[in-house]
C-alpha cells in the first residue's frame, strides 16, 4: 500500500514538474502581449494580402455590411502605429477604472482595516462555523485583491490548530475560499472592474454598440458565494479532514487577540460606512435622488448613467472612508502626508498592472484597426452555427479553454486580455451576452488556481503548510487541493447551467441571451 502511494505521488511529482517546465519556457505576460502585436501585424498583412473578409447583419444600420483586413505594414498602418500609441494607452477602458478603485482599496488595505476585518471576522465565530466563516471569509476576500493570500490563509491554520483540528486543513479550506472562489464577492470588486473593461474593450474594438455594467455579474457572483462557502466547507469536514487524519505535530501557533485600538478602529470604521451608505441610499433610492438621471429612451428617471459612469468612483469612497476612520483611529494615519502615502501605497502595487496596460491596449488596439477580430468573431461564430455547436455546449468548451490555459498562465487579466477580444465578439454573433461569457471566464479562472504551481501564491502556502508538517510538499498540496477543485468546477458549473436554462438574469440588465 505504501509503495502504491508512493508510486501515485511520483507520477504527480512528474505530471506537475512537466507542467510546471513548460509554463516556465512562458514569456512574461508583457513580452506575450509584445509577442502577440507582431503575430497580429504580420498576420495582417497575409490577410489583407489574401483579402480576407467578414459580412454580417448590422442592426443599427439595418443592412448587412462587410468589413475586410487592414494591414499594419503600409504607411497608413505604420503611421497608425506611431500615432495612436498613447491614445490607446490613455483611451484603455480598464486602466481608469481599476485604478481608481484599488486607490480606495489599497488605502483601506495599507491602513491595515481590511486584515483586521478578516481577524475580526474569523476569531469571533463558534467552533461549529468555524470551517465555514473561514471558506466564506477567503471568498470575500477577494474585494482586496490579493490580501487573502497573506492573511485568511495562515489565520485558516492557526484558528484550526488553536481548535484541536488539524491545521492543514484549516490552510486548506482558506485556500481553497480565497483561490478557488477568487471571482465570487456578494461585492463589486477591483475584478469585476478589471474584468468588465476588458469586455467592454473587446466589444468597442469588434465595432460592436454594446457596453457591459459593471454589476453585469452581480447576482450570479452573489448566488455563486454561498455556493461556493458550501461545496468548500462539506470537502474539508467530508473529505480533507478525514484524509488528514488527527494533527500529531509539535507547532502551536500564536493566535494574537485584536489590541483595544484595533477593535476602536473596527468600531468607527463600522460607524463611518453606515453614515456613508445612508447619504448614499438617500442619493440613489428616491425617484429624485441625486445620483438618478432621465432615461433618453424611456423618459424615466433611472440609476442607469450611474452604475455605468459613477459606481467606480461610490466604490472608491466605500473603502477610503472607512479606512481612513480606522487609521485615524489606530494611529495609522497622523497628518495629511499619511493619508496620501496610503493611496500612493496602493498605486506602487500597480506598477505591474500599469505597465502590462500599456502593452495590452497596443496589442487590443491593433486587433481592431486590422479588423482581424470581427472577421474571426463573425466568421467563427457563422461556422459554430452551422456545426450547431452553439448554446450551453459551446460555453462548456470555453470554460474548459480556459481552465487549460489557467495552468499555464496565471494572471487572470492577462488571459482574458488574450481572449476576450476572439470570444467576446464571437458569441455575441451566436446570441450570448458577453455578461454570460465574461462569467464563464470567472469560473474557469479560479477554479484551477489551487493545482497549478504556476500560480505565484503556490510556494507560499506550500511554506505555511510546511510550518505544521515539515514533509509536506508540492504533491501533499496539489493532493490536498484537488478535491476542492473538482468540486468547485463541477458545481460552478451546474448553477450556471441552472442560470442558462431558467434565463436568469446574471446581474441588473445583465441577460443570459439577446
Amino acid at each position: 500500500m505504501a509503495n502504491n502511494e508512493n508510486n501515485t505521488d511520483q507520477n504527480h511529482g512528474g505530471i506537475l514538474n512537466g507542467i510546471e517546465r513548460i509554463g516556465n519556457k512562458l514569456p512574461h505576460p508583457v513580452v506575450l502581449f509584445i509577442i502577440l502585436a507582431l503575430i497580429v501585424i504580420v498576420i495582417s498583412e497575409l490577410a489583407a494580402r489574401f483579402d480576407l473578409s467578414a459580412t454580417y447583419f448590422d442592426s443599427a444600420k439595418g443592412q448587412d455590411v462587410t468589413v475586410y483586413a487592414n494591414t499594419l505594414m503600409n504607411k497608413e498602418g505604420i503611421r497608425y502605429i506611431f500615432n495612436n500609441a498613447v491614445l490607446n494607452f490613455t483611451g484603455f477602458a480598464p486602466l481608469g477604472t481599476v485604478l481608481v478603485t484599488m486607490l480606495g482599496v489599497g488605502a483601506a488595505e495599507w491602513t491595515g482595516l481590511i486584515n483586521t476585518g478578516l481577524k475580526r471576522l474569523i476569531q469571533s465565530v463558534p467552533d461549529s462555523l468555524l470551517t465555514l466563516v473561514i471558506v466564506f471569509a477567503g471568498v470575500m476576500s477577494s474585494i482586496a485583491s490579493d490580501a487573502g493570500y497573506v492573511v485568511v490563509i495562515p489565520l485558516g491554520g492557526i484558528l484550526f490548530a488553536s481548535a484541536g483540528r488539524h491545521p492543514v486543513a484549516g490552510i486548506a479550506a482558506a485556500f481553497a475560499g480565497v483561490s478557488c472562489g477568487f471571482s465570487a464577492n456578494l461585492l463589486i470588486g477591483p475584478n469585476d472592474a478589471l474584468l468588465t473593461g476588458l469586455t467592454n474593450e473587446a466589444l468597442r474594438s469588434a465595432g460592436i454598440d454594446y457596453q457591459m455594467s459593471i454589476t453585469g455579474n452581480w447576482y450570479f457572483m452573489i448566488a455563486s458565494t454561498f455556493l461556493l462557502t458550501l461545496i468548500g466547507t462539506i470537502v474539508t469536514i467530508k473529505v480533507t479532514e478525514p484524509r488528514l487524519g488527527e494533527y500529531t505535530g509539535d507547532y502551536q501557533p500564536e493566535n494574537t487577540p485584536l489590541t483595544k485600538q484595533e477593535s476602536n478602529g473596527l468600531r468607527n470604521a463600522f460607524i463611518s460606512l453606515i453614515i456613508f451608505i445612508a447619504i448614499f441610499a438617500f442619493m440613489l433610492v428616491p425617484e429624485n435622488g441625486a445620483l438618478r438621471s432621465m432615461d433618453p429612451e424611456t423618459g424615466l428617471m433611472t440609476t442607469n448613467e450611474f452604475m455605468n459612469n459613477g459606481l467606480i468612483f461610490a466604490l472608491f469612497l466605500l473603502f477610503l472612508i472607512p479606512g481612513v476612520a480606522y487609521g485615524l483611529t489606530t494611529g495609522k494615519i497622523k497628518n495629511t502626508e499619511d493619508f496620501v502615502e496610503g493611496m500612493v501605497e496602493s498605486m506602487r502595487t500597480m506598477a505591474n498592472y500599469i505597465v502590462l496596460a500599456f502593452f495590452a491596449s497596443q496589442f487590443i488596439s491593433y486587433f481592431a484597426y486590422t479588423n482581424l477580430g470581427t472577421i474571426l468573431s463573425v466568421n467563427g461564430a457563422q461556422f459554430l452555427e452551422s456545426v450547431s455547436f452553439t448554446g450551453f455546449p459551446l460555453i462548456l468548451a470555453f470554460i474548459a479553454l480556459a481552465m487549460v490555459l489557467d495552468l499555464f498562465l496565471g494572471s487572470a487579466s492577462a488571459k482574458w486580455a488574450i481572449m476576450a477580444p476572439i470570444f467576446v465578439p464571437m458569441l455575441f454573433q451566436l446570441g450570448l451576452t458577453p455578461e454570460l461569457t465574461q462569467a464563464s471566464y470567472r469560473i474557469a479562472d479560479s477554479v484551477v488556481n489551487v493545482i497549478t504551481p504556476l500560480m505565484s501564491y503556490f510556494a507560499m502556502v506550500l511554506v505555511f503548510m510546511k510550518q505544521y508538517d515539515k514533509k509536506s510538499g508540492l504533491g501533499t498540496l496539489i493532493s490536498t487541493m484537488l478535491p476542492y477543485s473538482i468540486s468547485f468546477a463541477l458545481g460552478w458549473v451546474l448553477l450556471l447551467a441552472i442560470w442558462y436554462f431558467f434565463n436568469i438574469p446574471l446581474g441588473p440588465g445583465a441577460p443570459i441571451m439577446f
